[in-house]
């Protein structure tokens, strides 16, 4: 049963249809009002046309619609993180042009994502990089696999209202690891957390750190946004610190709780082979990536 369980929830992750229940959700979490939501994209649109301050690869409805529930329907916002959006993909091709999309289940274990999608949680994403050996892939690869797991992710329209948490545990992270964190790796990361793709972050917690968080976290300062510091909080090893702000229901055994439908990053992207269709491969194409069969 929990194995079919988990079959239906892989199979739904390439659904890229609204549905009322979300749309219900969406009015809540991203002030978007049906009656008045074409007129926000066509506005958005138009806003690109006009200040041609960037070159989207898209701009159909379903793509900007993303960049509007990001940013809680504030058009200037909206428009403001595409232009982010697009300059971060200008400055850096070489995280997904050419990029093998299968090829990343090599990160194995250093991302893991719990397919529990609740409103006030959103989907839990959980960043080990203390499992990654800096000798069996460059760093370069873990940005790559988190750049394509959120562009793979913000096709839903549940994860697009609903957003994302984020846990890091640093448990492992040692030296090695923290002399692969140029600022340049560090401004990535927090691009893709949220700062240049369309992405809703509720909150980012850290936790099972030792005294190397002053250095690794040195290195991100700097970049992260003054209004995402009171949705950062740290925990050492607490983890009934940690339960108060994510209910146990949602996290794996390994942190208190009783969630069961965690996964690799490896195994989601096979799930994702085995159940994309030619529209996903489309616009992953579209967007550079190498898509084999």
């Amino acid at each position: 049963m929990y194995e079919c369980f988990l079959e239906i929830a892989f199979e739904a992750e390439l659904n890229t249809k609204d549905d009322p229940e979300c749309l219900a959700i969406a009015l809540e979490q991203c002030n978007e009002n049906p009656s008045t939501r074409n007129a926000a994209i066509r506005e958005l649109r138009e806003l690109i046309y006009e200040r041609a301050e960037c070159e989207p690869h898209r701009t159909d409805d379903a793509f900007l619609l993303r960049f509007l529930r990001a940013r809680n329907f504030i058009i200037p916002r909206a428009h403001k993180l595409l232009v982010r959006y697009c300059n971060f993909r200008s400055q850096y091709p070489h995280l997904y042009h050419g990029v093998d999309l299968w090829g990343l289940t090599k990160v194995k274990d250093a991302y893991e994502g719990t397919m529990l999608d609740r409103p006030d949680v959103g989907r839990l994403s959980i960043f080990r990089f203390g499992t990654w050996d800096p000798n069996e892939f460059p760093v370069e690869d873990l940005i790559r696999a988190g750049m394509a797991m959120t562009e793979i992710g913000i096709r839903q329209p549940k994860l697009q209202v609903l957003g994302g948490t984020v846990l890091v545990d640093l448990e492992g992270l040692s030296l090695r690891h923290v002399a692969c964190l140029t600022p340049t790796i560090a401004y990535q990361i927090v691009c893709l957390m949220g700062v240049a793709t369309p992405t809703r972050l509720n909150s980012c917690h850290i936790i099972n750190y030792n005294w190397l968080l002053n250095s690794f976290f040195y290195i991100f300062k700097r970049f992260i946004p003054q209004q995402t510091w009171s949705r950062i909080f740290f925990h050492g090893h607490d983890l009934e610190s940690l339960h108060r702000h994510i209910d146990p229901a949602c996290l794996p055994a390994r942190y208190g709780g009783t969630c069961r439908n965690h996964v690799s990053t490896g195994k989601w992207f096979q799930k994702i082979k085995k159940y994309r269709d030619s529209q996903f491969d489309k616009e992953m194409k579209a967007l550079g990536y190498l898509v084999k069969e």
